[in-house]
């Protein structure tokens, strides 16, 4: 198990180093991790996610996606336990049939706890909202100055940026407008137009990616013709036919936090509201380490590795102008890990060089080109497949892992937050106080007990110390305990119910 430790003042004087620039102080880095459902937000918070965003049970950007107002609320305290804010998408664009609904549910989500909404229609502002935060959704297309500013105007707090914009247009934004919150996604799927300006779906399916039902055309085979509709000839000689023209890698900014914090960004947006459990605890884990600490403690059963889950290949889009890198036309899926290079293909037998270090299992999945195969056994260099390769076809071809089982198997992180506990003698008994690091809690009670001192001072400040350290499979973890009183003797099961009332609130 690898264990990391983290304190609020490292995290605090990091924040500090890396602003710089005093403009946002006193706004803090936040990593903000999606979450389909109550079981991945659980995922994403236990795994170092400092917000999360879900759907709404409706008129969310993912019609898969929603949530009913019951889980949400589980999912609200969950989060709040660990300081840990819930945004939710109401991002799509609503027929004026719906806003009625749509402000309703803005209440209901308020009521419950919801920290922001997510918003792309602009037309609702125009309704009784509640007193929430409000953020500007990336279909709102916020890449120039003058939008943003007018966004902060309306009243928004934050503004979620088009993935295409540079680090340039970023920090004139911010310079422009240095009193509204940027958001950077950072990791994820990439759609192929500006954001919110796609309309394939709606024109060849009738179905809009506005309205949370978008097709993905873009995840499809194409033929690339010329004005006499013949086909185009590639690089190598080969007809363009039937290969994946729109579809772009994914996005990994990660070795680019810094540059973003410098240009004004605060929050680091993980796309992917569909994704399962696994993906989300890997990435949301492996930007957790790259951004740095925030106070809680966490202890993992795996390093964390992008291309160990969905992964595309890597891009960092625009970041830093216009990159011939941004597209795989060979295919729309997960490619995975690079793990060596296909020598020979017999039948359903691989002959392979793999890459130092890498170890199959039986059960992993394996990518050549566009096609997908499982292990079924490994001897040395040869690899047993679950189905016949062809010779022709694949020798030379460079051979990747889109799924390692023994990696997903441990897929694992618990979150724990640093308590000082304080036990202090009052006139009339005992005050007993867990004070949380993260989010700045105080869980107190006081409890009348008769006094006896203790034969064995000692030992009897031991177990003080001891039982009231015990936190088990709470969301806590004793940073320190100081003990403000004489040595009495307090039965175990008595320290043990005070504990319990107060960390479990009962």
């Amino acid at each position: 198990m690898q264990s990391m430790h983290r304190d609020t003042a490292i995290w605090n004087e990091t924040f500090n180093e890396r602003v710089g620039n005093g403009r946002h102080c006193n706004v803090p880095l936040s990593l903000l991790a999606p979450a389909r459902d109550k079981q991945v937000a659980q995922a994403a918070i236990q795994a170092g996610a400092d917000a999360i965003y879900i759907g709404a049970p409706a008129f969310g950007a993912r019609q898969a996606a929603g949530n009913s107002l019951e889980d949400l609320a589980e999912v609200v305290q969950y989060a709040h336990t660990y300081g840990v804010q819930v945004l939710v998408t109401l991002n799509t664009l609503l027929h004026e049939e719906e806003y009625p609904q749509a402000v309703q549910m803005a209440h209901d989500l308020y009521r419950i706890g919801v920290d922001a909404l997510i918003i792309q229609d602009l037309h609702l502002l125009d309704f009784d909202l509640p007193p929430i935060r409000l953020h500007a959704s990336t279909q709102c297309d916020n890449r120039t100055p003058e939008h943003v500013a007018y966004l902060r105007d309306l009243g928004f707090k934050r503004a979620v940026l088009a993935r295409e914009l540079s680090l340039d247009e970023i920090r004139v934004i911010h310079q422009a407008v240095p009193d509204i919150e940027l958001e950077a996604f950072v990791h994820g799927a990439l759609c192929v137009s500006y954001s919110g300006r796609c309309y394939i779906s709606e024109v060849l399916a009738n179905r809009s990616a506005n309205r949370g039902a978008c097709a993905q055309f873009c995840r499809m085979a194409y033929d690339l013709l010329d004005s006499s509709m013949n086909e185009v000839i590639d690089e190598q000689g080969q007809p363009i036919h039937q290969r994946y023209l729109l579809s772009l890698q994914d996005l990994d900014r990660s070795n680019y936090l810094q540059e973003l914090i410098d240009a004004g960004v605060t929050t680091f947006k993980i796309e992917g509201r569909l994704k399962d459990a696994d993906y989300v605890t890997n990435i949301t884990a492996y930007y957790r380490e790259k951004l740095g600490p925030n106070g809680a403690v966490y202890t993992r059963s795996f390093t964390p590795n992008p291309s160990k889950t969905f992964h595309r290949g890597a891009t960092e889009y625009f970041l830093h102008g216009r990159t011939r890198s941004m597209a795989n036309w060979s295919t729309p899926k997960s490619t995975g890990e690079y793990i060596g290079e296909v020598l020979e293909a017999r039948g359903n037998t691989l002959r392979v060089r793999l890459e130092k270090g890498i170890t199959l299992h039986n059960g992993d999945g394996l990518t050549i080109g566009a096609e997908g195969f499982s292990v079924n056994g490994v001897e040395g260099n040869l690899i047993k497949m679950n189905k016949p390769l062809s010779v022709s076809r694949y020798t030379g071809i460079p051979l990747y892992r889109n799924l390692d089982v023994e990696f997903t198997k441990n897929l694992h992180s618990e979150r724990r937050i640093p308590v000082d506990i304080v036990f202090s003698e009052t006139e009339n008994g005992f005050e007993l106080s867990y004070q949380t690091i993260s989010n700045s809690q105080t869980l107190k009670q006081s409890f009348d007990y008769v006094k006896e001192p203790a034969k064995n001072a000692e030992k009897a400040l031991d177990t003080i110390r001891t039982q009231l350290s015990k936190l088990g499979d709470t969301p806590y973890i004793a940073r320190s305990i100081t003990l403000n009183t004489r040595p009495y003797f307090i039965p175990i099961s008595i320290l043990n119910e005070w504990r319990r009332q107060i960390v479990n609130g009962k």
